[in-house]
Protein backbone atom coordinates (compact mmCIF):
# COMPACT_ATOMS: atom_id res chain seq x y z
CA UNK A 1 0.00 0.00 0.00
CA UNK A 2 2.73 2.81 1.00
CA UNK A 3 4.64 1.95 -2.07
CA UNK A 4 1.65 2.12 -4.58
CA UNK A 5 0.72 5.30 -2.87
CA UNK A 6 4.10 7.29 -2.64
CA UNK A 7 6.20 5.73 -5.38
CA UNK A 8 10.19 4.62 -4.45
CA UNK A 9 13.26 5.20 -5.68
CA UNK A 10 13.93 6.82 -8.56
CA UNK A 11 9.94 6.17 -9.77
CA UNK A 12 8.31 9.85 -9.42
CA UNK A 13 5.61 9.99 -6.48
CA UNK A 14 1.92 9.22 -6.71
CA UNK A 15 1.10 12.31 -4.98
CA UNK A 16 2.79 16.21 -4.25
CA UNK A 17 4.05 18.57 -6.62
CA UNK A 18 5.73 15.89 -8.98
CA UNK A 19 2.67 13.67 -9.78
CA UNK A 20 1.15 14.16 -13.10
CA UNK A 21 -2.05 15.46 -11.22
CA UNK A 22 -0.35 18.08 -10.32
CA UNK A 23 1.31 19.14 -13.66
CA UNK A 24 -2.74 19.94 -14.66
CA UNK A 25 -4.22 21.55 -11.43
CA UNK A 26 -3.77 24.93 -12.94
CA UNK A 27 -4.94 24.09 -16.62
CA UNK A 28 -7.81 25.79 -17.74
CA UNK A 29 -9.00 22.76 -19.73
CA UNK A 30 -10.07 21.30 -16.27
CA UNK A 31 -12.83 23.72 -15.70
CA UNK A 32 -14.47 22.61 -19.08
CA UNK A 33 -13.22 18.85 -18.27
CA UNK A 34 -14.88 18.92 -14.34
CA UNK A 35 -18.07 19.79 -16.15
CA UNK A 36 -18.11 16.69 -18.42
CA UNK A 37 -16.81 14.68 -15.36
CA UNK A 38 -20.05 15.69 -12.92
CA UNK A 39 -22.53 15.26 -15.47
CA UNK A 40 -21.05 11.66 -16.00
CA UNK A 41 -21.16 11.00 -12.51
CA UNK A 42 -24.74 12.48 -11.94
CA UNK A 43 -25.51 9.95 -14.69
CA UNK A 44 -24.71 7.53 -12.39
CA UNK A 45 -28.27 6.14 -11.02
CA UNK A 46 -26.61 6.57 -7.18
CA UNK A 47 -24.71 9.37 -7.40
CA UNK A 48 -27.45 11.18 -9.39
CA UNK A 49 -29.78 10.70 -6.61
CA UNK A 50 -27.18 11.78 -3.58
CA UNK A 51 -26.83 14.46 -5.62
CA UNK A 52 -30.34 15.90 -6.06
CA UNK A 53 -31.49 14.75 -2.46
CA UNK A 54 -28.11 16.18 -0.69
CA UNK A 55 -26.05 18.33 -2.61
CA UNK A 56 -25.94 22.01 -2.62
CA UNK A 57 -24.62 22.20 -6.61
CA UNK A 58 -27.67 24.00 -7.46
CA UNK A 59 -28.09 27.21 -5.20
CA UNK A 60 -24.42 27.27 -4.12
CA UNK A 61 -22.55 25.90 -7.43
CA UNK A 62 -19.51 28.32 -6.69
CA UNK A 63 -18.86 26.99 -3.12
CA UNK A 64 -19.50 23.32 -4.33
CA UNK A 65 -16.09 24.09 -7.20
CA UNK A 66 -14.06 25.47 -4.20
CA UNK A 67 -14.44 22.61 -1.73
CA UNK A 68 -14.34 20.32 -4.78
CA UNK A 69 -10.77 21.69 -5.62
CA UNK A 70 -9.86 22.46 -2.00
CA UNK A 71 -10.52 18.47 -1.68
CA UNK A 72 -8.85 16.93 -4.10
CA UNK A 73 -5.71 19.58 -3.79
CA UNK A 74 -5.81 17.97 0.11
CA UNK A 75 -5.95 14.03 -1.82
CA UNK A 76 -2.73 14.62 -3.77
CA UNK A 77 -0.87 16.48 -1.07
CA UNK A 78 2.39 15.00 -0.62
CA UNK A 79 1.93 14.60 3.47
CA UNK A 80 0.43 11.63 3.90
CA UNK A 81 -1.18 12.60 7.25
CA UNK A 82 -2.99 15.66 5.08
CA UNK A 83 -4.40 12.63 2.63
CA UNK A 84 -5.21 10.63 5.51
CA UNK A 85 -7.03 13.75 7.23
CA UNK A 86 -9.26 14.30 4.21
CA UNK A 87 -9.71 10.93 2.98
CA UNK A 88 -11.63 10.39 6.74
CA UNK A 89 -13.60 13.26 6.61
CA UNK A 90 -14.86 12.44 3.06
CA UNK A 91 -15.66 9.15 4.40
CA UNK A 92 -17.70 10.47 7.41
CA UNK A 93 -19.66 13.05 5.25
CA UNK A 94 -20.12 9.76 2.55
CA UNK A 95 -21.52 7.98 5.57
CA UNK A 96 -24.26 10.65 6.40
CA UNK A 97 -25.67 10.36 2.26
CA UNK A 98 -28.15 7.54 2.21
CA UNK A 99 -31.65 6.99 0.86
CA UNK A 100 -33.75 5.94 -2.48
CA UNK A 101 -34.56 7.45 -5.76
CA UNK A 102 -37.64 8.60 -7.32
CA UNK A 103 -38.19 4.88 -8.06
CA UNK A 104 -37.48 3.62 -4.94
CA UNK A 105 -33.92 2.44 -5.27
CA UNK A 106 -31.67 2.22 -2.47
CA UNK A 107 -28.29 4.64 -3.00
CA UNK A 108 -25.85 4.57 -0.50
CA UNK A 109 -22.70 7.47 -0.83
CA UNK A 110 -20.17 4.82 0.65
CA UNK A 111 -21.23 2.00 -2.08
CA UNK A 112 -17.47 0.95 -3.41
CA UNK A 113 -18.39 0.50 -6.87
CA UNK A 114 -20.07 4.28 -7.04
CA UNK A 115 -16.88 5.99 -5.38
CA UNK A 116 -14.89 4.35 -8.16
CA UNK A 117 -17.10 5.25 -10.84
CA UNK A 118 -16.57 9.02 -9.98
CA UNK A 119 -12.60 8.75 -9.76
CA UNK A 120 -12.80 6.97 -13.36
CA UNK A 121 -15.11 10.34 -14.90
CA UNK A 122 -11.93 12.45 -13.14
CA UNK A 123 -9.23 10.24 -14.80
CA UNK A 124 -11.02 9.70 -18.32
CA UNK A 125 -11.87 13.32 -18.44
CA UNK A 126 -8.46 14.67 -17.86
CA UNK A 127 -7.47 11.99 -20.58
CA UNK A 128 -10.42 13.00 -22.90
CA UNK A 129 -9.65 17.06 -22.11
CA UNK A 130 -5.95 16.59 -23.40
CA UNK A 131 -6.93 14.72 -26.75
CA UNK A 132 -9.69 17.05 -27.27
CA UNK A 133 -7.10 19.94 -27.14
CA UNK A 134 -4.73 18.56 -29.63
CA UNK A 135 -2.27 17.20 -26.87
CA UNK A 136 -2.69 13.41 -26.16
CA UNK A 137 -1.29 11.95 -23.61
CA UNK A 138 1.56 9.49 -24.61
CA UNK A 139 1.16 5.94 -23.28
CA UNK A 140 3.90 5.93 -20.13
CA UNK A 141 2.21 9.17 -19.25
CA UNK A 142 -1.28 7.69 -18.80
CA UNK A 143 -0.07 4.69 -17.07
CA UNK A 144 1.36 7.25 -14.71
CA UNK A 145 -1.73 9.25 -14.50
CA UNK A 146 -3.87 6.02 -13.83
CA UNK A 147 -1.74 4.90 -11.11
CA UNK A 148 -2.24 8.06 -8.93
CA UNK A 149 -5.87 7.93 -9.34
CA UNK A 150 -6.07 4.34 -8.04
CA UNK A 151 -4.20 5.68 -5.21
CA UNK A 152 -6.70 8.76 -4.68
CA UNK A 153 -9.12 5.55 -4.75
CA UNK A 154 -7.33 3.35 -2.27
CA UNK A 155 -7.32 6.48 0.24
CA UNK A 156 -10.72 6.67 0.50
CA UNK A 157 -11.57 2.78 0.59
CA UNK A 158 -8.73 0.78 1.46
CA UNK A 159 -7.76 -0.57 -1.60
CA UNK A 160 -8.73 0.26 -5.65
CA UNK A 161 -9.59 -3.31 -6.25
CA UNK A 162 -13.06 -1.40 -7.79
CA UNK A 163 -10.96 -0.34 -10.56
CA UNK A 164 -9.43 -2.34 -13.02
CA UNK A 165 -5.44 -3.26 -11.98
CA UNK A 166 -4.65 -2.77 -15.55
CA UNK A 167 -5.10 0.59 -17.93
CA UNK A 168 -6.32 -1.26 -20.69
CA UNK A 169 -8.93 -3.08 -18.83
CA UNK A 170 -10.00 0.07 -17.30
CA UNK A 171 -11.22 1.16 -20.82
CA UNK A 172 -13.70 -1.80 -21.33
CA UNK A 173 -14.46 -0.82 -17.94
CA UNK A 174 -15.62 2.91 -18.64
CA UNK A 175 -17.15 1.61 -22.07
CA UNK A 176 -19.38 -0.82 -19.50
CA UNK A 177 -20.75 1.45 -17.16
CA UNK A 178 -21.67 4.18 -19.65
CA UNK A 179 -23.27 1.49 -22.32
CA UNK A 180 -25.20 -0.39 -19.37
CA UNK A 181 -25.30 1.58 -16.26
CA UNK A 182 -26.05 5.33 -17.27
CA UNK A 183 -28.81 7.04 -17.12
CA UNK A 184 -30.33 10.47 -18.12
CA UNK A 185 -31.07 10.85 -14.68
CA UNK A 186 -32.89 14.29 -12.66
CA UNK A 187 -29.17 15.62 -11.59
CA UNK A 188 -27.47 15.37 -15.05
CA UNK A 189 -30.81 17.48 -16.63
CA UNK A 190 -30.31 20.07 -14.17
CA UNK A 191 -26.54 20.42 -14.72
CA UNK A 192 -27.48 20.48 -18.43
CA UNK A 193 -30.29 22.53 -18.99
CA UNK A 194 -30.76 24.63 -15.49
CA UNK A 195 -27.43 25.26 -13.78
CA UNK A 196 -25.57 26.96 -17.02
CA UNK A 197 -29.06 28.82 -17.54
CA UNK A 198 -29.94 30.15 -13.95
CA UNK A 199 -25.97 29.93 -12.66
CA UNK A 200 -25.78 32.62 -9.83
CA UNK A 201 -23.07 35.04 -10.11
CA UNK A 202 -20.21 34.55 -7.68
CA UNK A 203 -19.50 36.89 -4.84
CA UNK A 204 -17.30 38.96 -6.71
CA UNK A 205 -19.99 39.32 -9.19
CA UNK A 206 -23.10 39.68 -7.38
CA UNK A 207 -23.41 43.73 -7.15
CA UNK A 208 -23.88 43.32 -10.72
CA UNK A 209 -26.59 41.38 -12.09
CA UNK A 210 -27.18 42.78 -15.37
CA UNK A 211 -23.46 42.14 -16.28
CA UNK A 212 -23.51 38.61 -15.17
CA UNK A 213 -26.93 37.79 -16.66
CA UNK A 214 -25.59 39.35 -20.13
CA UNK A 215 -22.49 37.04 -19.60
CA UNK A 216 -24.60 34.12 -18.44
CA UNK A 217 -27.12 34.37 -21.38
CA UNK A 218 -23.99 33.84 -23.86
CA UNK A 219 -21.72 32.02 -22.05
CA UNK A 220 -24.20 29.16 -20.46
CA UNK A 221 -25.62 27.65 -24.11
CA UNK A 222 -21.83 27.54 -24.96
CA UNK A 223 -21.63 25.48 -21.96
CA UNK A 224 -24.09 23.13 -22.06
CA UNK A 225 -23.18 22.53 -25.97
CA UNK A 226 -19.68 21.68 -25.62
CA UNK A 227 -20.29 19.70 -21.97
CA UNK A 228 -22.86 17.30 -24.58
CA UNK A 229 -20.54 17.29 -27.47
CA UNK A 230 -17.61 15.93 -25.39
CA UNK A 231 -20.13 12.85 -23.47
CA UNK A 232 -19.61 9.75 -24.69
CA UNK A 233 -21.74 9.10 -27.53
CA UNK A 234 -23.44 5.99 -26.24
CA UNK A 235 -24.28 7.77 -23.64
CA UNK A 236 -25.67 10.87 -25.04
CA UNK A 237 -27.79 8.20 -27.46
CA UNK A 238 -28.90 7.07 -24.70
CA UNK A 239 -29.77 9.81 -22.88
CA UNK A 240 -31.58 11.33 -26.60
CA UNK A 241 -29.58 14.54 -25.90
CA UNK A 242 -30.01 16.70 -28.83
CA UNK A 243 -27.01 17.08 -31.23
CA UNK A 244 -26.67 20.61 -31.75
CA UNK A 245 -25.02 21.77 -35.64
CA UNK A 246 -21.48 22.46 -34.94
CA UNK A 247 -21.45 21.44 -31.84
CA UNK A 248 -18.36 19.10 -32.17
CA UNK A 249 -16.27 22.19 -34.01
CA UNK A 250 -17.47 24.45 -31.32
CA UNK A 251 -16.12 21.69 -28.27
CA UNK A 252 -12.66 21.24 -29.94
CA UNK A 253 -12.26 24.76 -30.41
CA UNK A 254 -12.86 25.68 -26.80
CA UNK A 255 -9.99 22.95 -25.55
CA UNK A 256 -7.88 23.65 -27.96
CA UNK A 257 -8.76 27.74 -27.27
CA UNK A 258 -7.79 26.00 -23.00
CA UNK A 259 -5.09 24.23 -24.27
CA UNK A 260 -3.35 27.27 -25.36
CA UNK A 261 -2.84 28.31 -21.89
CA UNK A 262 0.86 26.10 -22.12
CA UNK A 263 2.27 28.64 -23.68
CA UNK A 264 2.24 31.15 -21.01
CA UNK A 265 4.66 31.62 -18.20
CA UNK A 266 4.86 29.39 -15.35
CA UNK A 267 2.93 30.46 -12.76
CA UNK A 268 0.40 32.99 -14.43
CA UNK A 269 -3.02 31.04 -13.68
CA UNK A 270 -3.44 29.88 -10.08
CA UNK A 271 -6.78 28.14 -10.00
CA UNK A 272 -6.79 28.61 -6.11
CA UNK A 273 -6.26 32.73 -6.34
CA UNK A 274 -8.95 32.76 -9.10
CA UNK A 275 -11.75 30.65 -6.79
CA UNK A 276 -10.42 32.50 -3.86
CA UNK A 277 -10.99 36.13 -5.49
CA UNK A 278 -14.01 35.05 -7.14
CA UNK A 279 -15.33 33.77 -3.55
CA UNK A 280 -14.58 36.91 -1.27
CA UNK A 281 -17.62 38.69 -0.09
CA UNK A 282 -18.17 42.33 0.13
CA UNK A 283 -16.33 43.84 3.69
CA UNK A 284 -13.75 41.16 3.41
CA UNK A 285 -10.53 41.44 5.00
CA UNK A 286 -8.62 39.65 3.20
CA UNK A 287 -5.17 41.50 2.06
CA UNK A 288 -6.69 41.26 -1.89
CA UNK A 289 -9.92 42.92 -0.89
CA UNK A 290 -9.32 46.23 -1.88
CA UNK A 291 -8.45 44.93 -5.69
CA UNK A 292 -11.63 43.48 -5.43
CA UNK A 293 -14.01 46.04 -4.32
CA UNK A 294 -12.50 48.34 -7.28
CA UNK A 295 -13.47 46.27 -9.60
CA UNK A 296 -16.87 45.71 -8.47
CA UNK A 297 -17.17 49.42 -8.69
CA UNK A 298 -16.00 49.05 -12.08
CA UNK A 299 -18.41 46.31 -13.06
CA UNK A 300 -21.05 47.90 -11.11
CA UNK A 301 -20.57 50.77 -13.93
CA UNK A 302 -20.59 48.53 -16.39
CA UNK A 303 -23.78 46.95 -15.37
CA UNK A 304 -25.42 49.96 -15.37
CA UNK A 305 -24.32 51.22 -18.44
CA UNK A 306 -25.55 48.13 -20.24
CA UNK A 307 -28.99 47.85 -18.67
CA UNK A 308 -28.99 51.17 -20.14
CA UNK A 309 -28.35 49.87 -23.25
CA UNK A 310 -30.12 46.61 -23.42
CA UNK A 311 -32.61 46.70 -20.64
CA UNK A 312 -32.79 42.78 -19.29
CA UNK A 313 -36.07 43.08 -16.83
CA UNK A 314 -35.93 41.04 -14.38
CA UNK A 315 -32.43 40.91 -13.94
CA UNK A 316 -32.16 44.78 -13.37
CA UNK A 317 -29.41 46.00 -10.71
CA UNK A 318 -31.09 45.90 -7.27
CA UNK A 319 -32.49 48.89 -5.88
CA UNK A 320 -35.18 48.60 -3.22
CA UNK A 321 -37.47 51.17 -2.77
CA UNK A 322 -38.74 52.92 0.58
CA UNK A 323 -41.23 50.15 1.04
CA UNK A 324 -38.81 47.04 0.81
CA UNK A 325 -36.59 49.14 3.11
CA UNK A 326 -39.46 49.98 5.60
CA UNK A 327 -40.06 45.89 4.99
CA UNK A 328 -36.68 44.37 6.16
CA UNK A 329 -34.89 47.37 8.03
CA UNK A 330 -31.34 48.09 8.12
CA UNK A 331 -29.27 45.36 7.06
CA UNK A 332 -31.84 42.61 7.31
CA UNK A 333 -33.46 40.03 4.83
CA UNK A 334 -36.89 39.29 3.62
CA UNK A 335 -38.52 36.56 4.79
CA UNK A 336 -38.45 35.14 1.28
CA UNK A 337 -34.64 35.74 0.49
CA UNK A 338 -33.59 34.38 3.73
CA UNK A 339 -35.57 31.27 3.21
CA UNK A 340 -33.55 31.33 -0.53
CA UNK A 341 -30.25 32.73 0.17
CA UNK A 342 -29.58 30.52 3.29
CA UNK A 343 -31.93 27.85 4.60
CA UNK A 344 -32.67 26.80 1.45
CA UNK A 345 -29.48 25.14 0.86
CA UNK A 346 -29.83 22.00 -1.85
CA UNK A 347 -32.51 24.63 -3.92
CA UNK A 348 -35.32 22.54 -4.05
CA UNK A 349 -37.68 25.05 -2.99
CA UNK A 350 -38.10 23.66 0.65
CA UNK A 351 -36.90 23.30 3.76
CA UNK A 352 -35.72 19.59 5.30
CA UNK A 353 -32.63 17.74 6.61
CA UNK A 354 -30.43 17.74 3.85
CA UNK A 355 -30.60 21.64 4.08
CA UNK A 356 -29.45 21.77 7.36
CA UNK A 357 -27.24 18.54 6.86
CA UNK A 358 -25.29 21.00 3.88
CA UNK A 359 -25.24 23.59 6.44
CA UNK A 360 -23.50 21.52 9.04
CA UNK A 361 -21.28 20.14 6.12
CA UNK A 362 -20.17 23.08 5.30
CA UNK A 363 -19.24 24.34 8.79
CA UNK A 364 -17.37 21.57 9.35
CA UNK A 365 -15.38 21.77 6.17
CA UNK A 366 -14.06 25.68 6.82
CA UNK A 367 -13.63 25.11 10.58
CA UNK A 368 -11.86 21.54 9.96
CA UNK A 369 -13.59 20.17 12.55
CA UNK A 370 -12.07 16.64 14.43
CA UNK A 371 -14.61 13.76 14.23
CA UNK A 372 -16.12 14.11 17.83
CA UNK A 373 -16.86 17.99 17.12
CA UNK A 374 -18.26 17.17 13.95
CA UNK A 375 -20.30 14.51 15.23
CA UNK A 376 -21.79 17.51 18.10
CA UNK A 377 -22.05 19.68 15.24
CA UNK A 378 -24.49 16.98 13.34
CA UNK A 379 -26.56 16.40 16.63
CA UNK A 380 -27.21 19.76 17.09
CA UNK A 381 -28.42 20.44 13.13
CA UNK A 382 -30.23 17.15 13.83
CA UNK A 383 -32.00 18.38 16.98
CA UNK A 384 -32.96 21.81 15.25
CA UNK A 385 -34.62 20.32 12.56
CA UNK A 386 -36.71 18.55 14.74
CA UNK A 387 -37.82 21.62 16.41
CA UNK A 388 -38.10 23.53 13.13
CA UNK A 389 -40.20 20.41 12.14
CA UNK A 390 -42.81 20.66 14.79
CA UNK A 391 -43.57 24.18 14.36
CA UNK A 392 -43.73 24.77 10.95
CA UNK A 393 -44.58 21.55 9.31
CA UNK A 394 -48.18 22.47 9.36
CA UNK A 395 -49.21 19.87 6.44
CA UNK A 396 -47.24 17.01 7.58
CA UNK A 397 -45.14 16.02 4.79
CA UNK A 398 -41.92 16.09 6.07
CA UNK A 399 -40.41 19.69 5.09
CA UNK A 400 -41.09 23.09 5.28
CA UNK A 401 -42.44 25.09 2.29
CA UNK A 402 -41.61 29.13 1.88
CA UNK A 403 -45.95 29.59 2.52
CA UNK A 404 -45.37 27.55 5.61
CA UNK A 405 -42.01 29.52 6.69
CA UNK A 406 -43.84 32.71 5.75
CA UNK A 407 -47.10 32.22 7.67
CA UNK A 408 -45.50 31.32 10.79
CA UNK A 409 -43.00 34.42 10.53
CA UNK A 410 -40.93 31.97 13.52
CA UNK A 411 -38.24 32.94 15.95
CA UNK A 412 -35.55 30.38 14.90
CA UNK A 413 -33.87 30.68 17.91
CA UNK A 414 -34.93 28.06 19.95
CA UNK A 415 -32.67 25.46 22.17
CA UNK A 416 -31.35 23.58 19.26
CA UNK A 417 -29.96 26.79 17.58
CA UNK A 418 -28.93 28.35 20.89
CA UNK A 419 -26.81 24.25 20.68
CA UNK A 420 -25.83 24.65 17.64
CA UNK A 421 -24.20 28.27 18.15
CA UNK A 422 -22.54 26.54 21.64
CA UNK A 423 -20.77 23.68 19.50
CA UNK A 424 -19.69 26.08 17.06
CA UNK A 425 -17.91 28.43 20.33
CA UNK A 426 -16.40 25.34 21.74
CA UNK A 427 -14.74 24.61 18.03
CA UNK A 428 -13.12 27.85 18.41
CA UNK A 429 -11.97 28.25 21.76
CA UNK A 430 -9.36 25.61 21.05
CA UNK A 431 -7.98 26.09 24.42
CA UNK A 432 -10.76 25.71 26.20
CA UNK A 433 -11.02 29.37 28.01
CA UNK A 434 -14.54 30.39 27.40
CA UNK A 435 -13.50 33.04 25.27
CA UNK A 436 -11.96 33.52 21.97
CA UNK A 437 -8.52 35.46 22.62
CA UNK A 438 -6.94 37.51 19.55
CA UNK A 439 -4.55 34.30 18.08
CA UNK A 440 -7.93 32.46 18.08
CA UNK A 441 -9.93 34.71 16.10
CA UNK A 442 -7.32 35.91 13.89
CA UNK A 443 -6.72 32.31 13.03
CA UNK A 444 -10.35 31.34 12.58
CA UNK A 445 -13.23 33.84 11.41
CA UNK A 446 -10.12 35.27 9.10
CA UNK A 447 -9.28 32.22 7.89
CA UNK A 448 -12.59 30.21 7.25
CA UNK A 449 -14.84 33.16 7.11
CA UNK A 450 -12.41 35.87 5.36
CA UNK A 451 -14.03 38.84 7.91
CA UNK A 452 -14.34 40.34 10.91
CA UNK A 453 -16.74 39.36 13.36
CA UNK A 454 -15.88 43.04 15.22
CA UNK A 455 -13.25 44.94 15.43
CA UNK A 456 -11.99 44.03 18.74
CA UNK A 457 -8.71 43.60 20.25
CA UNK A 458 -10.09 41.91 23.17
CA UNK A 459 -11.46 38.79 23.92
CA UNK A 460 -14.78 37.34 22.44
CA UNK A 461 -16.78 35.66 24.76
CA UNK A 462 -19.52 32.93 24.30
CA UNK A 463 -22.71 34.92 24.87
CA UNK A 464 -21.52 37.49 22.27
CA UNK A 465 -20.24 34.92 19.83
CA UNK A 466 -23.89 32.74 20.34
CA UNK A 467 -26.08 36.19 20.35
CA UNK A 468 -23.91 37.08 16.74
CA UNK A 469 -24.67 33.48 15.20
CA UNK A 470 -28.77 33.42 16.56
CA UNK A 471 -28.90 37.03 14.95
CA UNK A 472 -28.24 35.70 11.55
CA UNK A 473 -30.46 32.87 11.86
CA UNK A 474 -33.12 34.15 13.49
CA UNK A 475 -33.24 38.02 12.62
CA UNK A 476 -32.06 37.64 9.02
CA UNK A 477 -29.48 39.68 9.46
CA UNK A 478 -26.63 40.33 6.37
CA UNK A 479 -22.80 41.62 6.70
CA UNK A 480 -21.90 39.33 9.40
CA UNK A 481 -19.52 36.36 8.40
CA UNK A 482 -21.81 33.63 8.30
CA UNK A 483 -22.90 35.03 4.65
CA UNK A 484 -19.74 33.51 3.35
CA UNK A 485 -20.81 30.05 4.75
CA UNK A 486 -24.11 29.74 4.03
CA UNK A 487 -25.54 32.72 1.62
CA UNK A 488 -23.29 33.43 -0.73
CA UNK A 489 -23.80 30.87 -3.81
Amino acid sequence: MTTATTGTGDEAPLFGTESQFHAFFDDPRWALALIRATVLEAAHPQIGAALVDNSTFVAHPWRRLRNTFLSMRRMFDADPEVREREAARLNRLHTRMNGSDSRGRAYDAMDRATRAWVIATLFESAVTMCRLSGQPLDQDTMERMYAEYRAFLAALDGDADELPEDLHDFWRYFDRVVENELENTEAARVILYRLFDHLPAPALLDGAPTLWAAGRAVAGPLLGAITVASLPEPYRRRAGLPEMPGAPTLMQGAYFAAGLARFLPAGWINAESIIDVLSLPPGSDDPRARTVTALRARMKRASALLRLLAPLGGDADPAPGPAASEATGEGRRSAEDFFRRVLDQTGDGYLDWPDLAAMARELSTRLDLDEPEETRLYDAFAAWWRELQAALDTDGDGRISPDEYAASVPSLAGPALIRVAEVLFDATDKDGSGTIDADEYRTLFRTAFHRDLTATDGAYGRSAFVGDFLSFMSGRRTSTPYDPLLADA
